[in-house]
């Protein structure tokens, strides 16, 4: 009977394979076809880039190779196996607009912003033409939200009109007149390098240079040159007042009805325009005027950028007021590439994956020598000490004993001095760090779009706000466990300490920015707002979490405490603040440094960031860092017989906070090129707010790490 099972077990295993094989060989088939297929296009890609083939252009064969430089990015998924287009990388779940003939595009004016200072302005404080009254249609409307109020996008309409498939030649838009400290201003403008930002059907507008193979969002307020091209004694600076907008479009009318626009460009001309033998209101829209007729501004004409008629910023010969003509030019181009490639352009440049993957790789080498030092610790070294106490049979043998044990009487003593204030910040630390994590969780689930002007910042404030529960709770269960009673005091602190802080800083900037008219000055009513969310929902949940968390019982502890504290002897150095804070603060930010330089390029360099799948794995990276450093460090302060670790246990790993700045004061240093007081005080105004939240968030970790640490190692040794 035995051997006919086994016979038949065998016949079933050959038939198996016989039907498997024919698969695995085509498997096996298909991965090979697929190499070669691959060698090949790289080898094609190659030739073409030899060749000189740009990548920025509208053509089919830059687009090509425009697409085969992204392919990384454009896949999604937890092992970025699926295929994707960047449209459904960074706009999830976004439909195209179709639009029909001579149907009229709104185009939005954005900010006017520049990379050597943090002061963007908008753009109707340009002295331009004025904002249409036109009310903007229901489909194109897109609700502000607090972030974007707080970094002051407040889109508009701008003053140019783009009906579908109507090229127009030169346009008069308005005249304007510029002068006295408007002139200077706008001077200051272009000396600084502002860049006016427009949209048109959710592109940003792009300037891109085929020969130069370069493409760059926004476009210049105008350009300096210097005295050896002008031939002056000093720099002349000129405005470009006529754009020539090329809008590419996609036509297939066996898909959708209607076209698609694919690409939104811009050229600017300095050109001065002769005005002076016509009369026109200052500030009136000529478009439609068939009044205001000028020789340099005709329909069949298109004005280039020539030194002769380059339209300076000064005044006139006797001092008066500036003339400027504002104009334009609408060039419509059918284009074969797809809606769904039309992001491609602008990530052209930007850091690979790759890069995030060694990132993330680097972390893991600095988690893995961690995770083997507290195995060590752990397993050895503890196990070994713990069967070394364990055994102790004689009164002898006990008073002999030396290392961590000999503090169980103390270990658990509540701090004794600030008890209230390490709860308070224990508390806020947590709130942060949860808040933290929802955000990228809800970043991960695309449930909010980072790209979206202000959407993660509103996320972060919401969070927070709702988080203001779990700091109640856990500032409450703390500040119990120190045998404290003011538990009205201490929610009160955890629920005021960080925002009023974070407030305070940024109501005096706020002034600040307000004396100079930037557009990120905030309103009175988005301060009302934030106040509302602080006392109406923020306070009440951090009330409703303490209360809880008092109400619960007292942190049970596997030790006793004497009535008479022990004696501390002579602790070595670096078991000592500042050098532990310095030891144990390095570790966790140079697990995130890298990562980090990305997310600094998108806050001040105007980057895009949206891979929020790597900076979760950061995230947890660094709690792991924080946890096991932390652990080490304590262990190494028990060893020494010193049982104060629970303010140690806390700024050695708050210190990397402090790493944190002074890294951002490197970046200012090589990175930035900020002119001006007030843009170097915002900068370091808004990173030190930033460095405060990071350096509470891993203090925290590192407290409750070693509240963890302490209860297992002495729940582990038989204690008299």
């Amino acid at each position: 009977m035995t051997g006919t099972l086994t016979r038949l077990s065998l016949l079933a295993a050959l038939f198996f394979l016989a039907l498997t094989a024919p698969s695995t060989s085509a498997g096996r088939a298909d991965r090979k076809q697929k190499k070669i297929e691959e060698r090949e296009k790289a080898i094609k890609m190659a030739n073409m880039k030899a060749a000189g083939q740009d990548v920025v252009g509208m053509t089919k064969e830059a687009a090509e190779l425009r697409s085969y430089e992204l392919r990384n990015k454009k896949k999604k998924g937890l092992l970025k196996r699926r295929e994707a287009s960047l449209a459904q990388v960074l706009f999830p779940g976004a439909s195209p607009e179709e639009y029909g003939l001579g149907e009229a595009v709104p185009a939005f004016a954005e900010l006017v912003e520049s990379k050597k200072t943090q002061l963007p302005f908008e753009f109707y404080d340009l002295p331009t033409c004025p904002e249409p009254s036109d009310k903007i249609k229901k489909r194109f409307r897109r609700r502000k939200n607090l972030g974007s109020r707080l970094m002051g996008h407040d889109l508009k309409l701008s003053p140019y009109n783009f009906a579908t498939k109507q090229s127009k030649g030169c346009t008069p838009l308005c005249m304007v007149e510029i002068g006295g400290k408007k002139l200077r201003w706008m001077r200051k403008l272009v000396d600084r390098q502002y860049r006016i930002h427009m949209t048109l059907d959710q592109l940003p507008v792009l300037m891109r240079s085929k020969e130069l193979n370069y493409a760059v969002r926004g476009y210049p307020v105008g350009f300096k040159a210097p005295p050896s091209y002008t031939g002056l004694k000093e720099d002349e600076f000129y405005l470009y007042n006529h754009l020539k907008f090329t809008v590419t479009y996609r036509e297939e009318p066996e898909e959708f009805e209607g076209i698609r626009i694919t690409g939104f460009d811009v050229h600017p001309v300095s050109i001065a325009h002769k005005v002076d033998d016509v009369k026109v209101e200052e500030g009136k829209i000529l478009e439609n005027s068939a009044s205001s007729s000028f020789p340099t501004c005709t329909r069949e004409s298109s004005p280039v950028n020539e030194p002769d008629t380059y339209l300076a910023l000064r005044s006139g010969a006797s001092g008066e007021d500036m003339k400027v003509l504002y104009s334009y030019e609408v060039n419509w181009v059918e284009s074969e590439i797809p809606w769904a490639d039309r992001w491609d352009v602008y990530l052209v440049g930007s850091p690979d994956d790759e890069i995030h993957y060694f990132a993330i790789v680097n972390s893991l080498m600095i988690v893995v020598f961690l995770t083997g030092a507290v195995a060590t610790i752990m397993i050895r070294t503890l196990k070994r000490d713990i069967a070394g106490y364990n055994e102790m049979q004689t009164l002898e043998e006990a008073q002999e004993e030396t290392g961590w044990k000999l503090v169980h009487g103390d270990v658990f003593r509540p701090p004794q001095n600030n008890s209230l204030l390490l709860s308070v910040l224990v508390g806020t630390g947590a709130q942060i760090g949860s808040a933290f994590f929802f955000t990228l969780l809800a970043s991960m689930l695309r449930m909010l779009n980072p790209i979206k002007k202000g959407q993660a910042l509103t996320a972060v404030i919401m969070l927070y706000v709702l988080c203001g529960g779990i700091g109640g709770y856990v500032s409450a269960r703390l500040y119990k466990f120190c045998d404290a009673k003011a538990w009205k005091k201490n929610t009160l602190a955890t629920a005021i300490f960080f925002p009023s802080i974070i407030v305070g800083m940024f109501m005096v900037l706020n002034v600040f920015l307000t004396v100079v008219g930037a557009a990120t000055a905030v309103s009175f009513l988005t301060i009302f707002l934030i106040f509302f969310l602080w006392a109406c929902v923020a306070t009440p949940l951090a009330f409703a979490g303490s209360y809880f968390g008092f109400r619960a019982e007292k942190i049970e502890v596997p030790t006793k405490t004497n009535q008479i504290a022990r004696f501390i002897p002579e602790v070595p150095y670096y078991a000592n603040p500042p050098v532990s804070m310095f030891l144990a603060g390095l570790l966790p930010f140079g697990s995130v440094c890298i990562e980090l330089f990305f997310i600094m390029s998108a806050l001040w360099l105007h980057q895009l960031y949206y891979i929020m799948g790597f900076l979760m794995a950061v995230l947890l990276i660094l709690v792991a860092t924080c946890s096991e450093v932390a652990m080490v460090m304590c262990y190494l302060q028990l060893c020494a017989e010193d049982h104060r670790w629970w303010w140690k246990s806390f700024l050695n790993c708050a210190s990397a906070g402090v790493y944190l700045f002074m890294y951002s004061l490197w970046f200012l240093a090589s990175k930035l090129d900020l002119v001006g007081v007030l843009p170097v005080v915002v900068y370091l105004t808004y990173m030190s707010m930033i460095s405060m939240a990071f350096g509470l968030m891993c203090g925290t970790v590192g407290y409750l790490s070693c509240f963890w640490f302490t209860k297992k190692i002495y729940g582990a040794v038989k204690v008299d």
